[in-house]
């Protein structure tokens, strides 16, 4: 195990950032951590790139706990790199801003040149060394701390949100930079990021952080298909959330009354227990007319709504309890779907997933 968090807690006067953090990153592996603006994702990453320390608990580097001197930990922090949201660059040129950590570390030559340039392609900034570091874009500038970290070759990367300040589309390329990144270092990463969908794409486990607990951990598919709050399934992207109370358990399949209606589900838990149906929009199927299927839950519903974020719409329907749908736009065109259009509204058990109240 590389790093080991234990009951970590962190407080700012009378406020309490992060409460009893506990959670393991394994030796190479990518961890995602994601959670709403102010949760307390970029104050972790500092207690564990050592820049902080906490007011409680415990965090060990390979079995070591985290040292309180303050020469060890400066030599525990050259084993690791750390790319902020808005990266500082000093003001002299490309090259000397990325070879500047290697020069600490008494590296010079042609070692340091080919360290350097190699860096310096990775991120597709070949051609810019020559040239002043407070002159470039902020993707560019992005590009050159990412270069500035990796030519250190850490044990552990760390990047704080390193989309959050950029534009589309240098979101997008500084993303596809930090998976080659994340490819040819082979070393282990801990990122943060409020952007759920940027974490499912670059993670290999993700935690979800909430008003400074760590709510949940596991792989992408857990975190986004089996949220273990309604916290989560809304930071998630689950816009369907409906109370109800399950009113029978038939071999594993439940029942859950809601407001008058019913929802078939799967889960083990029993009648009489207040509980969230959780369904994804995109597991409802939609049709203008009543078909065979195999779809235990089926709706007569009336659009109240249609939200359009091309190439997808979001179908607000009634069926007696709200619900949404995720399409294409070209779908929705072609089955003629408006505001007041009758449809009806499949899912499976299995779409629905189902978190006790």
């Amino acid at each position: 195990m590389l790093l080991e968090i234990k009951g970590i807690n962190q407080r700012f006067g009378d406020n309490d950032i992060l409460k009893d953090i506990n959670m393991e990153i394994k030796q190479g592996e990518t961890f995602v951590i994601i959670g709403p603006t102010g949760s307390g994702k970029t104050t972790l990453l500092r207690l564990i790139g050592l820049l902080d320390k906490p007011v409680s608990g415990r965090i060990y580097f390979k079995g070591q706990e985290m040292p309180d001197s303050a020469r060890a930990r400066l030599a525990l922090r050259r084993r690791m790199a750390m790319v902020s949201q808005k990266p500082a660059v000093f003001n002299t040129t490309v090259y000397n801003n990325v070879a500047y950590g290697l020069r600490i570390r008494k590296e010079k030559g042609a070692g340091l040149r080919d360290r350097v340039t190699n860096a310096l392609e990775t991120v597709g900034l070949a051609g810019y060394e020559k040239r002043n570091a407070r002159s470039l874009s902020g993707g560019e500038t992005q590009r050159v701390a990412l270069a500035r970290a990796m030519v250190l070759q850490p044990e552990l990367l760390l990047l704080d949100e390193p989309t959050a300040n950029l534009d589309p589309g240098s979101t997008a390329n500084v993303e596809k930079l930090i998976a080659q990144v994340i490819r040819k270092l082979d070393t282990t990463v801990i990122m943060t990021t409020h952007d759920m969908f940027q974490g499912q794409r670059l993670a290999e486990r993700m935690g979800v952080i909430v008003a400074g607990e760590m709510q949940q951990t596991g792989n992408p598919r857990e975190i986004f298909g089996l949220p273990q709050s309604r916290d989560i399934a809304e930071f998630v992207g689950v816009e369907n959330i409906l109370e109800g109370t399950i009113k029978s358990n038939d071999g594993g399949v439940i029942t859950v009354g809601i407001n008058g209606a019913e929802i078939q589900a799967i889960s083990d838990l029993d009648p009489g227990v207040n509980v969230y149906a959780c369904i994804r929009p995109e597991e409802i199927v939609l049709a203008r007319k009543t078909d065979k299927t195999s779809a235990r839950n089926t709706y007569a519903a009336e659009i109240t709504r249609i939200v359009s974020f091309a190439p997808l719409a979001h179908v607000h329907m009634d069926c007696g309890f709200p619900l949404v749908a995720l399409i294409t736009v070209k779908s929705a065109e072609e089955m003629g779907l408006q505001i007041g259009t009758p449809v009806y509204a499949y899912f499976k058990a299995t779409g629905v997933h189902i978190i006790p109240r």
